[in-house]
């Protein structure tokens, strides 16, 4: 059991489901009853089948949508809109062109009335965490696919998120690129202890990054396995290539897929 799952839970979902109605008429039940407790310091990969309701799960977290059953909460407050402690990095950036990528990571800071000095010398640690400390004069579209996911991930840390959501960041990336971030997002959570919901298609990635993997079933969506990481970073792994390597690595990885699989 991963050291977190002792600590306070920061994210607590209470039979939470979710149905919609099409413009026909018709009543889609995305979402089965959902009991989930996400501890401090996380990191929860959630993979499954597509319209399976992973992103109807983000997004009930992020605040974008409200159940329409069961009780989503942030720590002891009911999730009913979006919050700046919830950060959300999609699988595309959305980064404004007209800003320089700069002044971009600081919006969430310019927003909540932070000074312009201590915006900018937040800003630029935030870019130099991520490995764009020179990029910052640049503007989004003169940066690459991945640099620009650097800098929506650098926005969303230093607008001082609790908990960051993310939905296939990496999906579009080339495998370099992909492997790059991987490695640089699992540095970053685990020197600042933040909490993430990340969801992807990639089993590998979620056993790569993930101290927790969940996986969903087909519509309407359950959780059918809720798994420990047990060689994760908490419990000494060794960050890098060389760990999808591991024995225990490829066995988790079958595993998580088989499940998906039934």
């Amino acid at each position: 059991m991963n050291d977190t799952a002792s600590a306070a839970p920061v994210v607590t979902l209470d039979g939470v489901s979710q149905r919609f109605v099409t413009d026909g008429g018709d009543v889609v039940h995305a979402l089965a009853e959902t009991d989930l407790t996400i501890p401090q310091g996380q990191f929860v990969c959630v993979v499954g089948p597509s319209d399976c309701g992973k992103t109807t799960l983000l997004k009930i977290i992020a605040g974008f949508l409200s159940p329409t059953g069961g009780t989503a909460l942030y720590r002891d407050s009911v999730i009913t809109k979006p919050g700046a402690e919830r950060g959300v990095v999609f699988q595309q950036p959305n980064l404004y062109p007209w800003f320089t990528v700069r002044d971009n990571v600081a919006l969430g800071m310019r927003v909540r009335k932070v000074g312009k000095k201590e915006r900018a010398q937040k800003a630029q640690e935030h870019l130099e965490l991520v490995g764009l400390a020179d990029s910052g004069d640049a503007k989004p579209y003169e940066l690459s696919g991945g640099m620009q996911q650097r800098a929506q991930i650098a926005r969303v840390l230093a607008n001082e998120t609790d908990v960051i959501l993310m939905d296939e960041p990496f999906g579009a990336l080339d495998a370099i690129t992909r492997a790059r971030l991987q490695a640089d997002l699992l540095r970053i959570q685990r020197a600042q202890q933040r909490t993430v919901f990340f969801i992807t298609h990639d089993v590998d990635e979620a056993v790569f990054l993930g101290d927790r993997v969940l996986v969903m079933s087909a519509r309407p969506g359950r959780m059918v396995l809720d798994q420990d990481v047990t060689f994760s970073a908490q419990a000494g792994r060794t960050l890098g290539e060389e760990m999808r390597r591991l024995p225990e690595f490829i066995e988790l990885r079958e595993r998580i897929a088989g499940a998906i699989a039934h």
